[in-house]
C-alpha cells in the first residue's frame, strides 16, 4: 500500500458513522443501503454518501441487485484490516 492509498483509507475510516457501518457489516457480512441506514439511524442519502467514501477507498465492495445495492467488506489492505480487527 503506497502513501496515497493509506491516506485515503485512513481518511475514510476517520468518521464515527463510517466506523458504525463497518462494525455492522462485520457482524452481518452483507446488507442493502436501507438496512445499513436504519441500523446507524441516518438518512438513506447520507448513508449512501458514507458508503461511497468507503467503497472509493476499497474498504467496501458493492453489488447491484435489481434496484437495491448491497455492501460488504472488501478484500482489505493492511491498515484497514488492522483497524477493523479491533472494532
Amino acid at each position: 500500500m503506497n502513501e496515497k492509498e493509506l491516506e485515503k483509507a485512513l481518511k475514510a475510516l476517520a468518521n464515527k458513522r463510517r466506523l458504525q457501518i463497518l462494525r455492522y457489516l462485520k457482524k452481518v457480512k452483507e446488507a442493502p443501503v436501507g438496512d445499513i441506514a436504519e441500523e446507524i439511524r441516518l438518512s438513506f442519502k447520507s448513508t449512501s454518501r458514507h458508503l461511497a467514501v468507503l467503497a472509493a477507498a476499497d474498504i467496501l465492495e458493492r453489488d447491484q441487485r435489481s434496484l437495491q445495492v448491497f455492501y460488504r467488506l472488501g478484500a482489505l489492505r493492511h491498515a484497514a484490516k488492522y483497524i477493523l480487527s479491533i472494532l
